[in-house]
This record gives structure tokens, C-alpha cells and sequence, in this order.
């Protein structure tokens, strides 16, 4: 056995990977290197990364300048506590979240994954109410197929059904949901899409700390669109009756549905918003949860004012001067352009994809294609057939679907839209 297949066999064995089964785990590639869109596997193979690393290579891999703006920082401090200290990268950092977001999002906490950043939301929103004395205003209202995280407050934010966490049922706080939106462009919309929803915040009002939602795209929990008037209306009754609006911008934050947050197709702002994934260019764990100056005062001002919540790395100096120039990059660069370029060409190379019998239905969304298929995939099968393509697309459930980087090459993406439709006739 070469060195290679021991160090596969000891991972199989002993490695948890992210939502596997130890005693029967799936096919794992190992990886050698990373350079622009293209992972190199420790078998010789190389590959084309249709998932930027679970959304956040959006530059690629192996950047100069991400690279330099790592070993610039490292020369200075890799880390330091955040708590009664500062420096320049989170200042920086904080400056720009504030300056590219919506002008009534003041304030940043720097978190330290997508997950945190959600739990930092609700405690936010839970702090908000209870600080006013509104003590019963401590559920959440949120829609069904939604996903925003593995820990347990964003958990029980999840879909409660179709979701990856039904087994904790009975142990997290149980929220309040509706329906998800099924209205894909505003020119369909009809009162009764939001029907079920205004119902809701109408009986429960209230109760309701915030409504939590992933906008105009849902990720994990389907990969469904929605219209942006759904989020328009959602914004206008959390007004009406008195509720915070929490936005989930962890997967399509930073240019991924063609404007640089989801929320700006609603012309809206949250009161509450999380990033993260993108952040850092893929580069490191990083996020931010952001809020109006509002709620940060009204938290502030309650007996100690302290917002309870403060992780070991947060504000980690390293992944904050990554995410500086990830953030220049994105911003110099022509971005909304590319966007628009690689949705144009998965319209084109993935709708004949359609009329296949192992097909549900196809649906692009700026640098989202997906095919979501009839039955699940056999993950066993699937993954080695397609990397025996020569493409890196991570499949679950029933949905096949890519996020490239944006600097993703016409030829390229043509080489993943293939590999897709291949599959796709082949089960």
C-alpha cells in the first residue's frame, strides 16, 4: 500500500468528515494542492472546483495576493484575544462591512464562523426585547426548508422536517414556521404568497423576537429561489408589528446572486445581518454579524450592557487582513459582470438538461446552476464518477449544483455543465 492509500485508509477510519457515517464512510479524495479553479488530488487527478470550497474560494485558490496578505500579517501576530484589545485588521475589516452594507448596518461583531454569527444574531434580537422589557417576545419566526447552521440556536432555525437536525427535536427551543415561498419571479406574485406568513406574524406577533430568513436564496436546506417582493413584504409586516428582521447572507453574501448581498434585489435593509463563507476569499474561518445602531444602543444601555457572547478567536488578526484584501479584490474588480456571464452560460448549458426522466427541474441564480433530480444520488457512486470526470461537485440529497469561483473560465465551467448533464443521463 502506498503512503498515499495508509493515509486514506487511516482517514476512513478514524476522520470524521462533515456529515458521514464512520462505520461506513464515503469516498474521500485527498489533496495535494490548489491553484485557481483547480484542485490537484494526491492520486495524480486534477479537477475542476464547481463548489468553491463550499462557497468561499470565490477568487480561487492559491491567490498572490491573499497569500501576501497572509505573510504579511503573520510577520506581525497571527493572533491576539480580542477582549480589551484592538488592531488594524479588525478596524479595517469593520470599516468596510459598514461602508458596503446597508447604511442602517452600524455596528459589526466579528465572529468566528457562519454559525456563530447566527447564534450571535439571535441573541442580538433575544437582548434587543429583553432590554426593553419585552420578555415574551422570545421566539423566532422563520420558513421551512431553511438552513443556518450546525450549532443549536441556528438549529432550531432550521427546517424542523426536511432538515439535517430532526433528531434534536425536543431538546432545542422550538420556533415558529411557515411555509417556504414558491413565487420565483415578481411578476407572478399574487397576495396569497405571503398569506400564510402574515397570518403567522399577525397571531403571534407578540412572541416574536425576529424573523430569520435566508434571502431570495435558500442554500443547504434546497437551493430554492424566491421572488424578491416574498422579502419586500416580509420586511413591510415585521414594521407593521413590531419584529426584528435577521438576514442570512452566509451563502449568498459578496457578489453569489449577482448584486453583491441578496437583499438589495428587495431594495431592503435587515436589522440584522450575517456573513460569512466568502468573507475571507476561502482562506480562513471567518464571519461578521452586523446590526443597527438602534439595537446596539438599546443592549448597550440595559444594566451592564454587555452583549453576551465573545469566542477566543474572535476578530482573529489573520483572518481579518485576509479578508481586507479579499474584500479590495471583489470590489476592484468587475464582478457583477462575471456574475452575470456565468449565470448566462448555466442558463444555456444546463436548461437542456430538463427534459431528462431523472430530472425534477433546473434553476440558475447568478453563479448558482442546479439540477435537482427525482431520487437521491448514491453518494458511494456518484462522487468517483465525478471526479473520474474531472470535476469537484459535492452532490446531496437530490440536488446536483455548482458554485463556482468567479474567476471561473468559459471552458471550464463548460467542462463542469458537462460532467452535470453526464451524470444526469446516466442515473
Amino acid at each position: 500500500m502506498t503512503l498515499a492509500k495508509q493515509n486514506l485508509a487511516f482517514d476512513a477510519q478514524h476522520i470524521w468528515h462533515p456529515y458521514t457515517n464512520l462505520k461506513h464512510p464515503s469516498p474521500v479524495f485527498g489533496v495535494e494542492s490548489a491553484e485557481g479553479v483547480y484542485l490537484n488530488l494526491s492520486n495524480g487527478q486534477q479537477v475542476i472546483d464547481g463548489m468553491s470550497s463550499w462557497w468561499s474560494t470565490i477568487h480561487g485558490y492559491n491567490h498572490p495576493v491573499l497569500n501576501e496578505a497572509i505573510q504579511s500579517q503573520i510577520q506581525k501576530m497571527s493572533h491576539v484575544m480580542f477582549g480589551g484589545l484592538t488592531h488594524q485588521p479588525a478596524i479595517d475589516l469593520s470599516q468596510k462591512l459598514i461602508e458596503m452594507t446597508a447604511p442602517e448596518l452600524d455596528c459589526v461583531f466579528l465572529a468566528d464562523s457562519g454559525s456563530v454569527s447566527v447564534e450571535v444574531a439571535l441573541k442580538m434580537a433575544l437582548q434587543y426585547w429583553y432590554s426593553l422589557g419585552e420578555t415574551n417576545k422570545n421566539k423566532f419566526l422563520t420558513i421551512k426548508n431553511g438552513y443556518h447552521g450546525d450549532t443549536f440556536g441556528a438549529m432550531s432555525v432550521c427546517d424542523p422536517e426536511n432538515g439535517m437536525h430532526t433528531m434534536f427535536q425536543g431538546v432545542m427551543p422550538e420556533h415558529i414556521f411557515v411555509s417556504s415561498p414558491t413565487c420565483v419571479n415578481d411578476q407572478d406574485w399574487q397576495d396569497r404568497d405571503i398569506q400564510e406568513f402574515r397570518t403567522s406574524v399577525q397571531a403571534n406577533h407578540k412572541n416574536i423576537a425576529a424573523v430569520i430568513l435566508e434571502p431570495i436564496v435558500q442554500g443547504t436546506g434546497g437551493m430554492r429561489f424566491y421572488c424578491p417582493e416574498y422579502l419586500r413584504q416580509v420586511r413591510t409586516l415585521c414594521d407593521q408589528y413590531d419584529v426584528l428582521l435577521i438576514l442570512d447572507e452566509i451563502a449568498t453574501g459578496f457578489g453569489r446572486t449577482g448584486t453583491l448581498f441578496a437583499y438589495e434585489q428587495a431594495q431592503i435593509s435587515p436589522d440584522i445581518l450575517c456573513v460569512g463563507k466568502a468573507l475571507t476569499g476561502g482562506y480562513m474561518s471567518l464571519a461578521a454579524t452586523l446590526c443597527t445602531r438602534k439595537i446596539a444602543d438599546t443592549v448597550s444601555d440595559f444594566e451592564d450592557g454587555n452583549l453576551m457572547h465573545g469566542p477566543t478567536f474572535m476578530g482573529n488578526p489573520l483572518a481579518c487582513a485576509v479578508a481586507n484584501a479579499s474584500l479590495d479584490i471583489l470590489l476592484e474588480s468587475d464582478w457583477k459582470s462575471k456574475v452575470q456571464q456565468i449565470e448566462t452560460q448555466l442558463i444555456k448549458e444546463l436548461t437542456p438538461c430538463k427534459p431528462l426522466t431523472s430530472v425534477s427541474d433546473v434553476r440558475v441564480k447568478g453563479a448558482i446552476g442546479v439540477i435537482e433530480l427525482n431520487e437521491p444520488v448514491d453518494m458511494y457512486k456518484v462522487q468517483p464518477r465525478l471526479v473520474e470526470l474531472g470535476v469537484w461537485i459535492r452532490p446531496f440529497g437530490k440536488l446536483l449544483y455548482i458554485m463556482p469561483p468567479y474567476i471561473i473560465e468559459e471552458g471550464e465551467l463548460t467542462q463542469l455543465t458537462n460532467a452535470m448533464g453526464i451524470l444526469a443521463k446516466e442515473l
